[in-house]
C-alpha cells in the first residue's frame, strides 16, 4: 500500500470521526437555552431534542445528524472509485466501509462530550444509504422497518433496534431485491453472498452497535417506565388539557387583603 495513499486515508478517516463528533443535538438545544443532557432521556439524539424542545428541532437534530455520516461516505466513495460499483475486490470496499464506521463512532464516542454521543441510529443510516448501491437497499428499507415499528409498539428505542437488526438481512437479500425492482442487471453469480462480506460485517457492526446503545431504553421497556410515542388522539388531549389549564390561571379570583392583592 502506497504511503501518500494510507496517509491520506487515515487523514481522511480522523476528519470523518470528528464531523461525526459534532453533537447537533446539544448544540441545537443550548441555542434555545435548554441542555437536552439534562432532560427527557439525557440523550442528545434526535428523539430527545424533539421531546424536549419540540420535533422541528428533533427533525433539524436528526437531519444533521444523518449527514454527519452520509457526505463523508458519498465523498470516499467518489474519491476512492467505488460508489455505484457493483463487484468490488474487498481491498477496496474495506477502505470505503471504514468511512462509515469512522462517523457512527465519532457520533457515539463523541471526542468534544469525553467520549460519550449520541446512539448513532441518523448517522448510521446516513452512512449505510451513502453506500451506494450495495447498503443503499437496506437502509431504506430499515428506516421503513423503524417507521412500521414506532406505529406498532409506540417505542422509539426498541424500533431502533429492530431497524439495526434489520439491517443484515436486509443486506443479505439485497441481491435478489435489487433485480426485482431493476436496480441489478443480469443473474444471480456463483459466490455472490461471499463476495458481499465486507457489506454484511459493517451491517451487523451497525446493528449490535444500536442495540448496544439502546440498552438502557430496552432496560426501561421491560419495567415499563420507558415514554411512548403519543397517538394523535393522545397529543390533541394533552394540548386541550394544557389550554384549559392556562385558561383557569387566566382566571383565577383576585383575593384583596388590606392593600395588597395576591393572585392564586
Amino acid at each position: 500500500m502506497d504511503t501518500a495513499w494510507l496517509t491520506y486515508w487515515l487523514l481522511g478517516l480522523l476528519g470523518t470521526y470528528l464531523l461525526g463528533g459534532v453533537p447537533f443535538g446539544l448544540l441545537i438545544g443550548l441555542s434555545k437555552g435548554v441542555d437536552v443532557r439534562l432532560h427527557g432521556s439525557k440523550n442528545i439524539g434526535a428523539s430527545n431534542v424533539g421531546r424536549t424542545i419540540g420535533r422541528k428541532y428533533g427533525i433539524i437534530t436528526f437531519s444533521l445528524d444523518m449527514l454527519k455520516g452520509f457526505l463523508p461516505v458519498l465523498i470516499a466513495g467518489f474519491v476512492l472509485g467505488t460508489i455505484n460499483t457493483l463487484d468490488l475486490p474487498p481491498e477496496k470496499t474495506w477502505p470505503w466501509l471504514s468511512f462509515g464506521v469512522a462517523s457512527v463512532l465519532g457520533h457515539t464516542y463523541s471526542p468534544y462530550l469525553k467520549f460519550r454521543g449520541g446512539k448513532g441510529v441518523a448517522t448510521g443510516f446516513g452512512a449505510v444509504l451513502a453506500m451506494y448501491p450495495i447498503l443503499t437497499i437496506p437502509a431504506v428499507l430499515s428506516i421503513a422497518t423503524w417507521g412500521a415499528s414506532v406505529m406498532i409498539t409506540r417505542y422509539i428505542g426498541f424500533s431502533s433496534c429492530v431497524a439495526g437488526l434489520s439491517l443484515l438481512p436486509w443486506a443479505l437479500g439485497t441481491p435478489a431485491i435489487g433485480r426485482f425492482i431493476g436496480l441489478f442487471q443480469g443473474e444471480a453469480k456463483e459466490g455472490e453472498i461471499i463476495r458481499l462480506w465486507p457489506y454484511l460485517v459493517v451491517a451487523l457492526f451497525m446493528g449490535v452497535l444500536v442495540v448496544w446503545r439502546h440498552r438502557s431504553n430496552l432496560v426501561r421497556m421491560t419495567k415499563g417506565t420507558e415514554p411512548r410515542v403519543k397517538t394523535r388522539a393522545e397529543r390533541a388531549a394533552a394540548k386541550a388539557a394544557a389550554a384549559s389549564a392556562n385558561g383557569q390561571v387566566a382566571a383565577a379570583p383576585v383575593q384583596v387583603t388590606g392593600t395588597a392583592q395576591v393572585q392564586h
